[in-house]
């Protein structure tokens, strides 16, 4: 009895001691410059069509001349809507003045769409050089340049003068070694975005909806998608969201956009109900958005969970400026926060509290050894891909992911995928960790020429995973295996190998 009870003194005072003395929370380890672009390039197709791109880049800087990050690229001028392509931007920037700087930036990315026996976009893979002159006016920007378009197997190239506007502004981070840690911060943390949402959907064609051939679309039209938003007032958003079909025979059919929104308590202050509206660019599928660009507006009814995630009902009109698509949509979102607690100190400054959890975003290449196509022929494929994987506790993550094909003959193919993964613990060899996992992915895909049904996918991977220590701990590198497949009506199975190179940095969560 008495070991026991001094045993119990001792936790008492251990417990009492560690009251006394907590140990403080972890700030922000890493903070360097960031910056979001859009710029605009016409462009002259094979055909001797004219189109127009936007594109839309978010770089964050390795030092004070060199940036990367994620590109989007769409058509947004012409007869074309539906030519997306999903890449990687790498920029250099020489100083030139006070206010002027020189920038060359490099995109490989992968897409296409529409294609013709005169318009071919080949395997999907592209290359963008662009070279621009740009001023700055505080943390904003403008540029001016060229930058050459060349899809190498197929016979899309051109070369046109470029405008971009962009804003300055930070990357904020936590060290992926405090994992697991208390911390705080008076910034956001990470992409910026405070929560993501996963949906799924119908669209209700209104009487002018056509596909390319004039046929009228009356269907019901299934589809899933993801969304972000920033809260700039706990009422009021804006984000991105992106989409594509996965029923109703328009495989092929996305949709990227960025929406605002306000709403306002009703009967409680968790249940809200408010308005949204949006702007973006669609096509593919066989759907008639002429150039592609589309706009969204509705009601929502949003259900703040008093556990975290959120439950919302949207019902949207989205309609083509100028083409013959015009929807009613109806989608519910399974909504889960990204960032900690937020409020203000005692000096009444915001701030945000939680728990330090790792966020990666990474790009890499995944092979599919066999797919079937539908002439009837069967070939491998190889996709780029972009994925953002944020952990949810020591075992548990959440993913997101968007490939298209950069090889082969499935040119305009692309596929989104989300869903969950389980992880081991790290173990250390050496100089660096290793860690294994598994992870399940559902999602839409469809173009290209490939089998996919109504365009419901779905995927499971097993995977290797090392990760860098000391000053390579952000350094992720993933090797995979699987097997993707449809999920409705054509039986489609592929395996795939896949491997990726990723940046990992700590965000707070709870």
């Amino acid at each position: 009895m008495k070991p026991f009870l001094l045993l119990a003194s001792c936790a008492l005072v251990a417990s009492a001691w560690a009251d006394d003395n907590p140990v403080p929370p972890v700030a922000p380890q890493d903070a360097r410059p960031a910056t979001a672009e859009l710029s605009v390039q016409p462009l002259r197709m094979p055909n001797g069509d004219s189109a127009g791109l936007l594109a839309g880049s978010w770089l964050v800087a390795v030092d004070d001349q060199w940036g990367f990050g994620p590109t989007v690229l769409a058509t947004a001028k012409g007869n074309y809507g539906g030519v997306f392509v999903f890449g990687v931007t790498g920029q250099r920037r020489w100083r030139l003045g006070d206010n002027t700087h020189l920038a060359a930036n490099l995109t490989v990315g992968a897409g296409g769409g529409l294609s013709s026996p005169s318009l071919r976009f080949g395997g999907g893979l592209m290359l963008r050089p662009e070279l621009q002159v740009r001023h700055e006016f505080g943390d904003w920007y403008l540029g001016a340049g060229v930058a050459h378009i060349r899809f190498p197997s197929g016979n899309v190239r051109d070369t046109r003068v470029t405008l971009t506007v962009g804003r300055m502004d930070d990357f904020r981070a936590f060290a992926p070694r405090d994992v697991g840690r208390a911390g705080r911060t008076y910034a956001r943390g990470g992409v910026g975005f405070d929560e993501i949402a996963l949906n799924g959907g119908f669209y209700a064609p209104r009487g002018d909806t056509r596909d390319r051939s004039g046929r009228p679309l009356t269907a019901r039209l299934g589809r899933a998608g993801a969304d972000a938003r920033q809260y700039t007032a706990p009422d009021t958003w804006w984000g991105l969201e992106a989409a594509g079909a996965a029923k109703g025979g328009i495989d092929g059919y996305m949709e990227v956009l960025v929406n605002a929104g306000t709403d306002w308590a009703l009967f409680h202050p968790r249940l809200r109900l408010g308005v949204q509206a949006g702007l973006g660019l669609g096509g593919g599928g066989g759907v008639d958005t002429g150039s592609g660009r589309l706009l969204r507006a509705g009601p929502t009814l949003r259900w703040i969970t008093p556990w975290g995630p959120s439950l919302r009902l949207d019902a949207n009109r989205t309609h083509a400026t100028n083409g013959h698509f015009s929807v009613n949509e109806t989608r519910l979102s399974l909504v889960l926060p990204l960032e900690g607690r937020r409020g203000v100190d005692a000096r009444g400054q915001d701030l945000e509290e939680g728990t330090v959890r790792v966020q990666t975003l990474a790009g890499g290449v995944q092979h599919h050894g066999r797919v079937r196509f539908k002439d009837g022929s069967r070939e491998g494929i190889t996709q780029a891909t972009l994925s953002l994987t944020r952990e949810l506790g020591p075992t548990w993550y959440g993913t997101a992911q968007g490939n298209a094909a950069a090889g082969g003959k499935a040119g305009a193919y692309a596929v989104g995928l989300f869903g969950m993964g389980a992880q081991s613990a790290a173990r250390t060899h050496g100089t660096w960790r290793w860690r294994t996992g598994v992870e399940g992915l559902v999602g839409a895909a469809g173009g290209g020429g490939v089998v996919v049904g109504g365009g419901a996918v779905g995927q499971l991977e097993a995977w290797l995973q090392l990760e860098g220590t000391g000053d390579l701990e952000r350094l992720r590198v993933r090797l995979g295996a699987g097997q993707w497949g449809t999920l409705r009506g054509s039986g489609q199975r592929s395996p795939f190998v896949g491997l990726s190179v990723g940046y990992a940095y700590g965000v707070l969560g709870s």
